[in-house]
């Protein structure tokens, strides 16, 4: 079937896109922070006890980001003055309210990433979703304090639903469509695509790939200097996806304050949140008298 829910747009094409002091890169941290179900399988560094229950090793391999990793992170954040932009399970409130707690001191943007990430919503019916959707989202708002206005799925899942219903409970943005460097309007009234990276992403990168500390801070100077460039006459996105589990680990520690001490001090570079990243390219759209469908 054809991709009904946005059409083909190459970048060469747009209108110019400006961000906030003729910065060129707009640049967040994409903080997963997760809960799993201790009796199904899911994200794992040993395949071979992926389908056990329990499965100690894995399990407690993640289970080590909301207990010591995000600690870590959260210092690294603040000793470089950065907001997290946090896809949270709504789980997380009842599980780990001292996590949440940490981010309504630091003012946090929160974002809806479904009730846990042992769960995907992608076989619900659309009656079925809804009412998923409505629980996870009045549960965050319940526990942070703070309505979500975008969304990214547990591994990224939705279904052809998804982007409409999650417009019908007031939510703005969808982080799950990684295809590109610049936010654009879904053919979902009310609702935007922005920028994510499951290619800039500390799974991907160091479990995936094996690769190490030093790799992982190259590769985010690399990107960063590539989309500077690109930026010359419109504006580009960078997101960092970090998962406490993974980057927070004691030895690279190191290199994720190497990594985000050079994104801080480049020239260009507004840092700032996904939820401003989603408001400020609706406010861009409506001066330029583009339908952008997002509702401010």
């Amino acid at each position: 079937m054809d991709n009904q829910l946005f059409p083909y747009s190459p970048i060469v094409e747009r209108a110019p896109l400006h961000w906030p002091g003729g910065a060129r890169v707009a640049f967040y941290v994409g903080l997963n922070v997760e809960h799993y179900q201790v009796d199904r399988p899911s994200t794992s560094t040993f395949p071979g006890t992926a389908g056990l229950t329990p499965d100690p090793l894995n399990y407690g391999w993640r289970d080590y980001g909301p207990r010591v990793g995000i600690w870590r992170v959260i210092e690294s954040l603040d000793r470089h003055g950065l907001r997290a932009s946090v896809l949270l399970n709504s789980d997380v409130g009842e599980r780990y309210p001292q996590i949440i707690e940490a981010g309504r001191a630091r003012n946090w943007v929160w974002l809806a990433h479904g009730k846990n990430n042992s769960i995907f919503q992608a076989d619900m019916s659309p009656d079925e979703e809804r009412a998923y959707l409505t629980d996870v989202i009045d549960t965050i708002e319940k526990a942070t304090g703070q309505r979500p206005r975008g969304w990214m799925g547990p591994a990224l899942t939705e279904t052809f639903q998804t982007p409409g219903l999650l417009a019908e409970l007031g939510l703005s943005y969808v982080l799950d469509w990684t295809n590109d460097d610049q936010p654009y309007p879904l053919d979902v009234p009310g609702m935007l695509s922005v920028p994510y990276s499951v290619e800039l992403n500390d799974i991907g990168l160091f479990v995936s790939k094996g690769l190490t500390g030093p790799d992982f801070v190259q590769i985010v100077k690399d990107q960063l200097d590539q989309l500077h460039e690109d930026a010359a006459d419109s504006g580009r996105v960078m997101s960092l996806a970090l998962h406490p589990f993974v980057i927070g680990q004691a030895f690279r520690r190191r290199y994720l304050d190497q990594a985000l001490e050079y994104v801080v001090n480049h020239p260009g570079v507004w840092s700032t949140t996904s939820d401003e990243i989603a408001a400020h390219y609706a406010r861009a759209g409506v001066a330029a008298g583009e339908r952008t469908g997002f509702s401010l």
